[in-house]
């Protein structure tokens, strides 16, 4: 009987390019558990039926290059080179002969070479087809791919007991609206049970499904629809003991005046509890198989079938590895609510290994199993004066800044609230020593710096609580160690940090499980100070943010190569843009600067109505195009010779380039199969893993995943709702898992200035890891502009630093847990995300809740740990740990508000709310965050009158923020919006990290034509002036000024018409503002100061980010300007509201 391996999240777990990170312990480093017999594995036939074909293989024949074959046709064999297009036809034809079936079988990603992994066969022992993919190794077959394409999306919730994904943590029931005189009900981001009226932010509590001891067998999932990308199969019923989430005591309406589209509160639907992801101890019989050991026994994964994907990131603890005189850890998985958390109560230490204060209730300490009993040390709380006077120093500096963080700040009154520089994050409770050690803001960042000590008091705040990060930002500065220890928690598995304590010399306790765990002898020696004795001296100890160089115990193979695979785009419409001259030279110029080693492998497809590869095999005097008609059923001519290696084949692949841009100059089809190509681009890559790059310049029309227009011009400015931002067709998705199965990640490049599709296009991207890039109305004369961000972009992402076969895992203190994730990647497990390719430009977000009171910990922590393989072929783990402190007043919640992290996180809810349920819906819920989270802080905080509209300093710029979100294209209504470009501005807020999103949402608005030194700072040899930042509103904009607004991929530079002629002529190189034209897109170098000081300023703010920003030179006359001025947000529009008409509508909100 086969049993395939599936978490019930769509994705099988056991064809993993990466393995367990069974933590052993040096030198007594015991084996893997053998896993022979226990589990019985499907594998694929991968036979393509191709029926006999004759590949012909003339020396020359370019004039078939425009011809179209049908599939009754040969299939072309063409070398290419200098007089491809000169030379006539010349026919020697030599056949070859292909049997009517081919058994292709593609590597299968197991490596039996270097690193002994058996996979378990059912009855009969797998043979062992040879491979030329990577010389020396032999492949095992591929293991079938068990996909529930529908069961689960990227930001689902899953049910705690039978691991069901869940529809309504952002979607709702729209229901219609009352009569009048009825109250409308409440739309918000928070899930709730089906009948109430109130809503709030926080997720319910994780209902209690387990038992004391002894995992959870979870039932089959309910397969769902298979055209719903959304749907996850029907509502479970909800436990009768589930706790509910606040309920407000009336419901509110939140409809704008009738200036802008009607905002009509529904409630979401009924889902069930999320579930936790929090440090528990794990049953003894998960840890035995290697299981996940990290997440709550309410796992999606069945308990009695291992998952190599959790054990990789989350491997167990092999007990045969621990010391005798260390007892194994407790069988209970899942304690009691009145049970203290493990470790609680140990007492506190000398300061010499103590990082962090222990709980204040250290009164006794458990000698249970698994638990060395502590010694009982009393120390005297300051060592001395000076230690006593520093900390009074540090108490009033919190103090300071908690009273300035609750200002109270009334809207309506004082409006100028935009700080003249960046918004400075809030700052925690913490000591200056913790926050010292902890991890970055650009890395990680809550959206509350004050953790409430309780759900209810979450409830209370009406504030989202949520993580954002951005796990592999490019660094100038990160610790790597190269260890043989890698010193983890044995319950948890949580790597050891600066937040840990230190009992003494020989044990630590884990700052999210309190496990006491062994100091390991090696850990003792200091590599830095070469000394012995002092491991909380280490770097691991020392830094919140380090990457370690894994070992083979955290591999199930050697690490791939790194691979490329090129598909472009070769109708017509691709051909007239001119995209594809631009990428080969790109190429070429980056032919060198491609990440990799010596195993570096690279291919190319391209394609129109038929599929057209490319051998580049070693020894050819020419590349040979190989052209394949029959794209119903794809097949590849030449599987060993369409992958070359970079390094052997380089002179052929230069020819490639230098040629490929004129070969269908003259090609008159228009037809585009992009499905085809991409399934022949699978069968290509999933025999190692790497990076497709797909160019698309039009909607696809032939072939499996052709689409039709859904788009209505008439529609693009309506008021009503927004159609067609989910998927037309299920197609990409399920390409887009299979890729993410086999370690391949797709990104797509969409230049095109026509619909299509991008909804249903970018499923290839979102559900593989891989990145979106759109161009629109892209043409290498007409749209000079397009072509320059092309360039650079394309530039960028050819070099950028690219980590392969990766999982991330965030795990954090007992009593916390993650529901919901956000961002590119594919959800393997409960809080195990699947990333085929990690990028330094990708962010993400996750939405958390308190499932336990926190009442005995002063501090909580977060670990995200990302395991990849570099292009170097290494295996790196980088773990970044956040430190914050826990609050029992709704006060300090409030002044540990971070107002940008909470906007972004909405933002993204509101990108699912939109494709799950509506536009208007998503709106709703926005505005209504607003109206919670003030009415909740003019309730419980605020002293001043009830009339008057107060928001504590911290959250001041809340409603402004929010408005400009409204307004933003991916939310905007009332004005024409493409729905591409609309899709693909969703697409960013899922995506892009904190620092860019925030530029899109609100921009930077500066005064530049009266820049000076003043504020001044210096980088490198240059002083870069520091102009501040204005409110987006037109009275800012005096007639006689220039001003430059930031929006992060657009920069706008504004001229007024009565602007100084000095500045016109020594920036921007013009007489005076008549001559200045009309679709100036570049900012000359001129040798004057001001063009320096303008040119510095400008060159600043580009560098600040990864791709380049486009300049537009506007003018009142130039087109620009409407663009321009509707990222004024503070300004009333014809279809929507001006800042302050807006605060009117909040108050109006509050008050009824």
């Amino acid at each position: 009987m086969q049993q395939p391996l599936s978490t019930g999240h769509g994705a099988p777990l056991q064809n993993s390019s990466t393995a367990p990170e069974c933590h052993q312990q040096v030198p007594s480093k015991a084996p893997l558990a053998p896993t022979a017999g226990l589990y019985n594995f499907t594998y694929y036939q991968n036979n393509y039926q191709a029926p006999a074909h004759n590949i012909v293989r003339p020396p020359l024949c370019p004039t078939s290059l425009g011809t179209p074959q049908g599939p009754g046709q040969m299939h072309n064999a063409l070398p290419l080179g200098p007089n491809l297009v000169a030379a006539g036809p010349q026919f020697d034809p030599v056949f070859l002969s292909t049997p009517p079936q081919v058994g292709y079988v593609p590597s299968g990603g197991h490596y039996p070479g270097q690193v002994h992994y058996n996979v378990p066969s059912q009855s009969t022992a797998q043979g062992i087809p040879p491979s030329s993919s990577y010389p020396g190794f032999s492949y095992h077959t591929m293991p079938a791919f068990n996909t529930q394409y529908n069961t689960h999306l990227t930001s689902q919730t899953t049910h705690s007991a039978t691991a069901q994904p869940l529809v309504g943590v952002l979607s709702s029931h729209v229901k219609p609206l009352p009569e009048t005189g009825q109250r409308p009900i409440q739309a918000s981001f928070q899930p709730y049970p089906a009948g109430d009226v109130a809503a709030s932010w926080q997720p319910l509590p994780r209902a209690l499904m387990t038992t004391s001891a002894g995992p959870v067998i979870n039932p089959p999932a309910v397969a769902s629809s298979a055209n719903s990308p959304t749907s996850a199969g029907p509502p479970l019923s909800r436990p009768h003991h589930i706790n509910q989430s606040y309920q407000p005591d009336r419901a509110k309406v939140a409809t704008f005046p009738a200036i802008g589209a009607p905002l009509a509160r529904r409630p979401p639907s009924s889902v069930d509890p999320p579930v936790s992801s929090s440090a528990s101890p794990a049953p003894a019989t998960e840890a035995h198989h290697g299981g996940d050991s990290s997440s709550s026994t309410s796992s999606s994964t069945n308990a009695s079938l291992p998952n190599n994907y959790d054990a990789l990131e989350g491997g167990s603890y092999q007990d045969s590895t621990s010391s005798p005189t260390t007892a194994p850890a407790p069988s209970d998985p899942c304690p009691l609510k009145s049970t203290k958390p493990f470790g609680y109560a140990y007492p506190t230490l000398q300061p010499g290994y103590q990082n962090i204060a222990s709980p204040s209730h250290s009164v006794s300490h458990p000698t249970g199993l698994g638990y060395s009993p502590g010694p009982q040390q009393f120390t005297q709380p300051f060592s001395s004066v000076n230690q006593l006077s520093s900390n009074m120093e540090g108490l009033n500096l919190r103090n300071k800044r908690r009273t300035e963080a609750l200002r109270q700040v009334s809207l309506l009154q004082e409006r100028d609230i935009l700080p003249p520089v960046p918004n400075l994050i809030p700052q925690s409770n913490l000591s200056p020593e913790l926050k010292k050690l902890n991890c970055s803001p650009d890395l990680f960042r809550c959206t509350l710096m004050n953790i409430p000590q309780t759900q209810a008091l979450l409830n209370k705040a009406k504030l989202p609580l949520g993580l954002l990060l951005h796990p592999f930002r490019d660094l100038t500065h990160l610790p790597v160690i190269t260890s043989s220890t890698i010193v983890r928690c044995r319950t948890c598995r949580t790597y050891i940090n600066p937040f840990v304590s230190f009992l003494d010399q020989r044990r630590w306790k884990c700052n999210l499980c309190y496990r006491v765990n062994d100091v390991p002898e090696e850990f003792m020696y200091n590599p830095l100070t070469r000394s012995y004795g002092e491991p909380h001296k280490r770097p691991e100890v020392q830094t919140a943010t380090v990457e370690f160089i894994a070992s083979s115990d955290y591999m199930l193979r050697p690490p791939q190569p790194a691979v490329y695979l090129f598909v472009f785009d070769v109708s017509h419409n691709a051909v007239e843009s001119g995209y594809l001259n631009i990428c080969c030279q790109s190429l070429l110029e980056n032919f060198d600067k491609l990440p990799g080693d010596s195993r570096t492998r690279i291919g190319f497809i391209t394609f129109d109505s038929t599929i057209h590869f490319f051998n580049l095999q070693e020894g050819l005097s020419q590349p040979q195009m190989l052209i394949v008609s029959d794209i119903e059923d794809i097949f590849l001519p030449t599987p060993d010779s369409l992958m070359v290696n970079l390094h052997e084949s380089k002179e052929l692949i230069k020819d490639l380039l230098k040629v490929l841009p004129t070969m269908f100059t003259n090609t008159r089809e228009t037809h585009s199969a992009l499905g085809p190509a991409l399934q022949a681009a699978f069968k290509l890559m999933s025999a190692t893993g790497g990076r497709i790059s797909v160019f698309q310049t039009q909607l696809p029309s032939i072939g499996v995943g052709c689409l039709l227009s859904r788009e209505d011009p008439n529609q693009r400015s309506t008021t009503k709702g927004v159609q067609h931002l989910a998927p037309a067709t299920d197609f990409y998705k399920k390409f887009a898992l299979d890729c993410s199965g086999q370690q391949v990640a797709v990104d797509l490049f969409l230049l095109s200035g026509q619909y299509t599709d991008l909804a249903s296009l970018a499923c290839m991207s979102k559900y593989s890891a891989g990145s979106v890039f759109y161009y629109p109305s892209f043409h290498h004369v007409h749209n000079p502009a397009q072509v320059e961000k092309f360039q650079k972009d394309l530039k960028r992402y050819l070099i950028r630093k690219i980590g392969f076969e990766a999982v991330m895992r965030i795990r954090c203190t007992k009593g916390l847990s993650i529901h919901t994730f956000h961002g590119n990647f594919f959800v393997r497990s409960t809080d195990l995300l699947s990333l085929a390719n990690i990028n330094p430009d990708s962010g993400f977000t996750v939405q958390m809740s308190i499932d336990e009171n926190l009442i005995d910990t002063s501090i909580v922590c977060f670990q995200a740990a990302l395991l990849y393989t570099s292009s170097k072929g290494e295996r790196r783990i980088r773990v970044h740990t956040l430190c914050l402190p826990v609050v029992n007043s709704v006060a300090d919640v409030y002044a540990g508000a971070d107002v940008q992290a909470i906007t972004c996180l909405l933002a993204t809810m509101a990108v699912d709310r939109s494709v799950s349920s509506s536009l208007s819906d998503a709106r709703d819920a926005l505005v209504n965050a607003v109206v919670d989270s003030l009415s909740a802080y003019r309730s419980t905080v605020s002293n001043l009158q009830r009339s008057v509209l107060v928001a504590p300093n911290s959250l001041r710029l809340f409603a402004l923020y929010i408005l400009a979100l409204l307004k933003q294209q991916a939310f905007r209504t009332g004005t024409s919006t493409r729905l591409d470009e609309r899709v693909f501005a969703m697409c960013e807020m899922k995506t892009q990290p904190l620092v860019h999103l925030m530029l899109t949402i609100h921009p930077n608005l500066y005064r530049i034509d009266n820049l000076s030194d003043e504020g001044s700072i210096i980088v490198g040899d240059k002083t870069i002036p520091q102009p501040p930042i204005l409110q987006l509103s037109a009275e800012k904009l005096p007639k006689d000024g220039a001003f430059l607004m930031d929006c992060g991929s657009v920069m706008y530079l504004w001229i007024g018409r009565n602007c100084s002629n000095n500045f016109i002529s020594e920036v921007l190189g013009f007489p005076n503002y008549a001559s200045i034209p009309q679709n100036m897109t570049h900012l000359p170098e001129l040798n004057t100061i001001l063009s320096q000081r303008t040119n510095d300023f400008v060159s600043w703010l580009r560098d600040s980010r990864p791709f380049l920003s486009i300049i537009y030179i506007v003018n009142d006359d130039g087109p620009m300007k409407a663009n321009f001025y509707q990222k004024l947000v503070e300004d009333r529009t014809e279809s929507a509201l001006s800042y302050y008409e807006f605060l009117l509508h909040i108050q109006q909100q509050i008050s009824k």
